[in-house]
Order: structure tokens, then sequence, then C-alpha cells
């Protein structure tokens, strides 16, 4: 399973990806917007948004990018390893 995961704090990267595999799952993770996020948010199973830590603006795009392709979607306030654990127990099977 592949996870998008947009918003959060950038020096949680690897842990956020190091849970996402030990659910079984793949994630691209993009703290901050750095150019078009829609050209490289791909066709995941999944996206996660962390509302928070996140522009307005990226929280609206990456919506919008989610609907045309029928990506659902997980929101979070909070950008917590537990929180992002919560969001993957109900997505995904560990490993």
């Amino acid at each position: 399973m592949s996870i998008v995961i947009i918003g959060g704090n950038e020096r949680m990267v690897c842990q956020y990806t190091d849970i996402c595999k030990r659910y079984g799952c793949k994630a691209k993770v993009f703290p901050k917007e750095h150019g078009s996020v829609r050209k490289k948010i791909g066709c995941p199973d999944l996206m996660i948004l962390f509302t928070n830590t996140v522009s307005h603006k990226m929280v609206v795009s990456a919506a919008q990018e989610a609907k045309k392709n029928n990506i659902p979607v997980a929101r979070i306030h909070t950008s917590s390893a537990s929180a992002l654990r919560t969001v993957l127990e109900e997505h995904c099977t560990v490993v």
C-alpha cells in the first residue's frame, strides 16, 4: 500500500516512513510545499494530511488532487507519531 503524507514535522520524516514500513506501507512525505506537490503525489492508496502544520492553500490543493484521482484522505490535526499509527491501524495491517 502506498501512502502520501502532507505536512508534519520536518525532523520526523524518517520516523513517519519507519512507522509506515511497520504497517507494510510505502510512504512519500512532504512536510513543506517545495514547488508543485500535485505533480509529485502520484496515485497513492491513501493520503494523510497533518492539518496543523501545513498551510491552508496546500491542504486545499492536496484535497482537490485527491478528489480528482479518487484517493481516500485522512485528516489529522496533530502531526505526532501516535496519531499516524492510529490512522494506519484503521487503513493498514501490521507486518
